[in-house]
């Protein structure tokens, strides 16, 4: 194996096998199946209340379900294994607080309490990470006086500390300007190339056709799963954004 292969094992694979989670009599998530191939960008897409975000809470472990769920990690020995990054939708909190991005970062990356300031082990990888999303010049503003886009580009930098092996992103562009649609795609770049697997859930279709290398269509259930070109086709995603899904058997393959 080759050091650019080694390099593109670093994430994990990951294994949904007839994943299912009921809340109360509403089905959420019914034998959804599919596999997320190492260090590869996959895109997650579907309507709203199809299960997406149901699907990544379950992957996180903050979701009961049956069926089976696995990582599987092939980094080379010395590394260490397990590290999971994750970038919400959006930052729920009182705007009014008086929490800076460096108080927020800390909470956010280090055991120490934030209140103490940065610990030393952590400042510089904080500041590296706000330097790589572009806030870098914004550390002491307030959370609450940062614009979405802004508070979204922190979200990304908290989810690069500890570096990950697998990155769960859940609609990251939603809120971000131009500028910061850029960075995005910039670390995405970065994190495909480096071998981190990324499993990214979209709305924008047209970036997940550049971006992704394989698209999974989940409304409830899987209707297709495929590399870009094939998945999204107007009567793959007619069928995805229909609020009844036709049958899901005809699934296409790679």
């Amino acid at each position: 194996m080759t050091m650019a292969e080694n390099l593109r094992m670093n994430g994990p694979g990951i294994h949904f096998e007839g994943v299912k989670l009921t809340l109360g009599r509403t089905i959420i998530l019914d034998d959804v199946s599919f596999r997320v191939s190492p260090g590869s960008v996959h895109a997650l897409v579907g309507p709203n209340g199809g299960g997406k975000s149901s699907l990544i809470k379950t992957l996180l472990g903050q979701m009961p379900h049956s069926g089976r769920l696995s990582l599987e990690w092939s980094q080379p020995p010395a590394q260490a294994a397990g590290i999971i990054g994750y970038v919400p939708q959006a930052l729920e909190f009182d705007r009014g607080l008086p929490m800076t991005v460096d108080d927020f970062m800390a909470a956010m990356c280090q055991r120490r309490p934030a209140f103490l300031g940065l610990s030393r082990h952590y400042a510089t990888a904080i500041g590296e990470a706000l330097e790589r999303v572009g806030m870098q010049d914004k550390r002491k503003r307030r959370m609450g006086a940062l614009s979405g886009g802004e508070r979204q580009r922190v979200l990304l930098a908290q989810g690069l500390i500890p570096q990950p092996q697998l990155l769960v992103l859940d609609e990251p562009m939603s809120a971000l300007d131009e500028a910061g649609i850029q960075v995005f795609e910039r670390l995405l770049g970065e994190w495909s190339r480096s071998g981190v697997t990324v499993l990214w859930i979209e709305h924008d279709l047209a970036a997940v056709k550049r971006l992704a290398e394989r698209v999974t269509g989940l409304n409830r259930r899987v209707l297709f799963d495929a590399p870009p070109a094939l998945a999204l086709t107007p009567e793959r995603l007619l069928t995805l954004f229909s609020t009844h899904p036709r049958d899901s058997h005809g699934s296409i393959g790679p």
